[in-house]
């Protein structure tokens, strides 16, 4: 079964389960599993990217087991639905959850989910997309305004090298993600004194692909030839707008991404994306279960700066081009060179120096 096809699966799993225990009576590795039992529940946002059922969450359950047999955890996806998100977590304060691990829909809305853990002395830790309005006990993520800034900066240095003429246009991601908001902060670190033009920018309602190509496919439409480079906040929204290029039947500028996904390192091979950020999720996932069990055994973890408030643990990502695809795709246990280099990409694969099992 390929990576791919594993991942519909359990998203499909997922999806329809309302808690997942990670229990067991066997020996764990030497961290000891020692300990008392604690329960935490692990609240992911959506179930449109693959990637909380597929990693996130087993690679969380799994670093669970292996710190506490006789710890559970509760995993819920709110669908990117922030009314559901909130009924999921009073769900797990009642279940007598320990700890709350939430990954918000919405960053303001989850003000609520702090404010009702806190009356009942439950910690919070703010994963992957950070609490703006109301501080959490804890925060961990890749650092996002870093992602931002360097997908920009990617973008303007080949532009400066192509010797290209024009403006970029910017597809930012959801209003309601603090993250996204520091990943287009990052952009614009990166494009506002770069010399070309900000043709026009959007913020994509849900992250939704579809919002950014009908977006973009109007601001080719206003701007022509004028289009240079597009700095998009993710693979989805790159996609999108790559799809818009394709649509209006013109050449597609170099186009941005983020999280490494499948479909994305296939358009960097075929030269229709130029980049996207590898962000290894066994790294945050691991390292939140970490911080979580420190905080259910009654201590308080110091983090290695604030943001928002809020005590941090930021990772650095890693740029990913046609340039050192091949070196990523070597290193990286989330994505499998042969589900990219499938045969309609296989020759470009070959060109590209990737090699994979056939």
């Amino acid at each position: 079964m390929s990576r791919r096809t594993l991942a519909l699966a359990l998203t499909l799993a997922f999806a329809a389960a309302s808690a997942s225990a990670c229990a067991s009576e066997e020996e764990t590795n030497d961290d000891g599993g020692g300990g008392d039992s604690a329960t935490i529940a692990f609240l992911m946002p959506d179930i449109a990217s693959p990637r909380y059922e597929l990693w996130d969450a087993p690679l969380f359950e799994a670093r669970i087991k292996e710190l506490c047999a006789d710890c559970s955890v509760i995993y819920q996806n709110a669908n990117a639905d922030a009314s559901r998100q909130q009924e999921q977590a009073n769900s797990a304060l009642a279940q007598g959850a320990d700890v709350l691990v939430i990954d918000p829909v919405d960053s303001d809305a989850a003000a609520s989910v702090v404010n009702a853990s806190r009356s009942q002395g439950v910690p919070v830790i703010a994963y992957d997309r950070p609490i703006s309005s109301t501080p959490a006990d804890y925060y961990i993520s890749f650092d996002n305004e870093a992602i931002g800034e360097s997908i920009g900066q990617s973008l303007v240095d080949h532009l400066d090298e192509t010797g290209a003429e024009g403006g970029i246009l910017q597809v930012n991601g959801s209003p309601t993600d603090a993250a996204a908001g520091l990943i287009k902060q990052g952009i614009h670190n990166a494009v506002d004194d770069s010399g070309y033009e900000l043709l026009a920018e959007f913020d994509t309602p849900g992250w939704q692909p579809s919002d950014a190509q009908d977006w973009v496919a109007g601001q080719i439409n206003r701007f022509e030839d004028d289009i240079a480079g597009v700095v998009a906040a993710n693979d989805g929204t790159g996609g999108g707008a790559i799809a818009a290029f394709q649509a209006a039947g013109v050449p597609i500028p170099p186009v941005t991404g983020n999280d490494f996904e499948v479909a994305a390192a296939q358009r960097i091979v075929a030269g229709q994306q130029y980049n996207t950020i590898s962000k290894p999720i066994k790294i945050v996932a691991e390292a939140a279960a970490e911080v979580s069990y420190r905080f259910a055994q009654g201590e308080t973890p110091e983090g290695e700066l604030e943001l928002f408030d809020t005590p941090a643990q930021l990772f650095e990502p890693t740029v990913v081009t046609l340039d050192n695809l091949p070196e990523v795709l070597a290193e990286s246990d989330q994505v499998d060179a042969a589900d990219v280099c499938t045969p309609e990409y296989a020759d470009a694969c070959a060109e590209a120096g990737i090699e994979w099992e056939q």
